[in-house]
């Protein structure tokens, strides 16, 4: 033993060191491949960038520019990015930022270096989508949709590489993220991680036939008096912008789960909030001025959802819809019954189909419509007359078929026995409101109308000392026209003789002049125009004051809830008053500034007036054609009812003449009174409070575009009130445009979602952002307690 004790020993150590060397070769080659592999494998699971590419820089200062009257130079700035190679990153992501958070970034003004967000267990990015032609269009922002697996892995596979194209570990990067999120990074970082913001571009555009984000005129924010010319902000600026805006998202609602009922009303399927207030109307005192069809809104709006009728389809395109519409769209036939042999509307299979007559033009609008132009030449459709307004529209043929001659018709009618009359108008994609002349003024400014039309429109002018006959007087523009073509014009009748003498003596003291008064062969009606005066002479020459002036302190233009007067406003005076002269012959008055708006005044965005007209005119072109028109997926054949709910000079609405679509602008009650501009440009639209319910029937609008809206009515009523209205007015697979604070943009899309709306966009940058969502077919089950 003792003789073997050497040998036994050698071979002990040999083997021992055998052995270490081996564990040691073996453990240095598995850290060699855990640290080679440990990064990507940590990205494919769990992390995925914090934006997608964006297009090439994006000059905001075009925008402000627009604000402040710089038309000229700002479009210089907002060009197609279809040749540019440099793609803008977000602003890097805050590690506070919670599970929910809204799918996009603020984009930080000046290139930052991409960061990676923390893991989203239940989101899902989707950075394209199909417009109707089939082609893909870049997103601005993650869409969380959950159904484009396939997309979302390649974001994750996507390297995230430091300043120098290397890759780091995850130490590292929480290092920097922490650093990012003091602030501390430098101009002299710059120009690194433009260079790496161009290798992320090539890389994105290899995948990606067409750019994340379709046009730059995309991110055009115009915001009244709120104008930045000048150099981008700092990062630290930037940085401290986005930690506001998140923090403002967290208790805005963005973890807010919101819980919908549909409404309980006995109108179903057809309830107007305002016009369907059983309650209210039960407790009328009288209903002899029809105070029963006027707006009497819930102490408490409703945030309930109206059901879709059965069987509901999506309406027929325009021009074919004016012509025929799906009855389970509107599924009444009281009308149909009591109207068919007038050809008002009639009941064939699964349509319903409007032959284009009237109660007055039973052989069809247009020959009536030619019947007018030509027993008065002047009134010269689609050129002197442009907007007119039609008292008593029925199924609102009379404006359906003006559009054939260039003009546009405001038509109203009341929600009456005359079953959902204006509903059928508005599914044919013809303007209207469900509205009476009763104790209120219309919504309308004073001066505006180059024509008012009554077809056996069942309004009493004469009584009352010609009270509603007045109101019309407050709306039509001064040399405008009335045509009245109703029974005591053409027939001889005890009841039409008396009135059409009250009529002849009414007319007469308002210094009404009866140009024509002629008769329709074809159809066997009469009709009369008389039109109103250009100046005041012939009231002051009138030998008594009946109807009397107007008070001087009666402001003409106050239309919202201001009951009505038997009494006449005095016409403007001098050649720069508006109304004062007629407007440019239609389409040129479209972008021309109206002759009574000059540098003297102070416009909606803080500059000269004419200034402030003419630079938000080539901002809404450039908006529309860059971005609405062709980066946002929509299919404008499909879009028939348009509607700006805060309509400013109507440039929107300018933006799309050349689309077969019209606008209604509103001007809220609490914005400035710019709606008679509006008009002077051709256009049309009305007051409103959207703390209340809209006048028309849910169902109604193929799009709605709020520039600027939400965040102010925030300060007088709940957004989550007027989201169901939204809701209400807006057609299934109908899209709503925002434009509004980055807060109040991550609050609504929280609302759209929790509809199972579909985000098409969503952008933010700065303190500003943009939303772009589809309504969903989704309705939920469980019915609200009352209504």
């Amino acid at each position: 033993m003792d003789g073997r004790r050497p040998s036994s020993s050698s071979s002990s150590f040999c083997t021992t060191t055998t052995v270490v060397v081996f564990v040691a070769l073996c453990l240095v080659g598995a850290w060699m491949m855990t640290s080679s592999t440990v990064f990507s494998l940590e990205i494919s699971s769990n992390k995925k960038p914090v934006v997608k590419q964006q297009p090439a820089p994006v000059n905001f200062g075009a925008s402000e520019d627009a604000a402040s009257g710089n038309a000229g130079e700002g479009s210089g700035k907002f060009e197609d990015t279809d040749n540019n190679d440099t793609t803008v990153p977000e602003e890097p992501s805050n590690n506070e930022t919670p599970e929910e958070e809204k799918s996009t970034e603020n984009m930080a003004e000046k290139p930052e270096e991409k960061e990676p967000e923390p893991p989203k267990e239940k989101e899902e990015t989707k950075n394209m989508f199909d417009d109707a032609n089939g082609k893909s269009e870049g997103r601005s922002d993650d869409v969380k949709n959950g159904d484009d697996g396939d997309k979302s892995e390649e974001k994750k596979d996507d390297e995230i590489t430091n300043e120098s194209g290397d890759e780091k570990p995850d130490g590292e990067r929480n290092d920097d993220q922490e650093e990012k999120s003091e602030g501390d990074a430098t101009q002299e970082e710059q120009p690194q991680i433009e260079e790496k913001v161009e290798e992320n571009g090539e890389k994105e555009q290899s995948s990606n036939s067409n750019e994340v984000f379709p046009d730059g005129a995309q991110s055009e924010l115009l915001k009244e008096s709120n104008t930045q010319n000048g150099p981008f902000p700092t990062q630290a600026a930037e940085l401290k912008n986005e930690k506001e805006v998140q923090a403002s998202s967290k208790s805005s609602g963005d973890e807010t789960s919101y819980r919908w009922k549909l409404c309980n009303s006995s109108a179903s399927t057809d309830y107007i909030p305002c016009l369907d207030n059983e309650k209210a109307i039960k407790k009328l005192r009288s209903t002899k001025h029809y105070e029963h069809r006027e707006r009497h809104c819930p102490e408490e709006p409703p945030t309930c959802l109206v059901p879709l009728p059965e069987g509901y389809k999506h309406p027929i395109e325009w021009p074919k819809s004016r012509d025929k519409v799906w009855y389970s769209n509107v599924p009444h036939t009281k009308l149909a019954e009591y109207k068919g042999h007038q050809n008002w509307v009639k009941i064939s299979g699964d349509y319903l189909l409007f032959p284009g007559g009237g109660t007055q033009f039973k052989n069809g609008a247009l020959h009536y419509i030619d019947t007018i132009q030509q027993a008065l030449p002047d009134i010269a459709w689609g050129k002197r007359s442009r907007v007119i307004l039609d008292v008593g529209c029925g199924v609102a043929s009379f404006g359906g078929y003006m559009f054939d001659r260039d003009v546009l018709t405001m038509s109203f009618a009341p929600k009456d026995e005359h079953e959902a009359q204006v509903q059928f108008a508005l599914e044919r994609g013809i303007p209207a409101i469900s509205a009476v002349m009763g104790t209120k003024r219309l919504p309308y400014p004073s001066r505006v109308f180059d024509v008012i039309h009554c077809a056996r429109c069942r309004v009493p002018w004469h009584i009352e000392g010609g009270m509603l006959l007045l109101e019309l007087n407050r709306l039509l523009r001064p040399g405008g026209y009335f045509v009245w073509s109703a029974t005591p014009v053409y027939q001889k009748l005890p009841e039409d003789v008396e009135i059409w003498n009250a009529m002849s003596t009414l007319t007469k003291s308002m210094c009404w002049k009866m140009v024509n008064k002629t008769k329709d062969k074809l159809n066997q009606v009469g009709m009369a125009i008389y039109q109103k005066p250009m100046d005041n002479n012939c009231y002051e020459k009138r030998s008594e004051n009946n109807p009397p002036l107007c008070k001087e302190s009666d402001a003409a233009d106050a239309a919202w809830n201001v009951p009505l007067e038997a009494c006449m406003h005095k016409l403007p005076v001098g050649p720069t008053v508006r109304g004062a002269k007629w407007p440019e012959s239609w389409p040129q008055r479209l972008d021309k500034t109206p002759f009574w708006i000059d540098g003297s005044q102070v416009g909606v965005y803080g500059k000269p007036a004419n200034e402030d007209f003419e630079a938000d005119n080539a901002h809404w072109k450039r908006v529309v054609s860059k971005s609405y028109l062709t980066g946002m997926g929509i299919d404008w054949s499909k879009v028939r009812n348009v509607m700006d709910m805060r309509a400013v000079y109507g440039g929107f609405a300018a933006a799309l003449k050349d689309q077969k679509v019209w606008v209604m602008n509103i001007v809220p009650i609490d914005s400035p009174d710019t709606l008679p501009i509006i008009y002077e440009r051709g256009l049309f639209g009305m007051y409103h409070d959207w703390c209340e319910s809209f006048s028309t029937y849910p169902r109604t609008y193929d799009l709605l575009h709020a520039d600027h809206l939400f965040s102010k009515l925030k300060k007088r009523c709940k957004l989550l009130v007027v989201f169901a209205e939204v809701d209400r007015v807006l057609r299934p697979q109908g899209k709503l445009i925002v434009r509004d604070s980055a807060d109040t943009i991550n609050e609504l899309e929280s609302m759209a979602k929790s509809l199972k709306w579909e985000v098409r966009m969503t952008y933010t940058k700065g303190n500003e952002g943009l939303l772009c969502v589809e309504k969903s077919m989704w309705r939920p089950k469980e019915v609200e307690a009352s209504t």
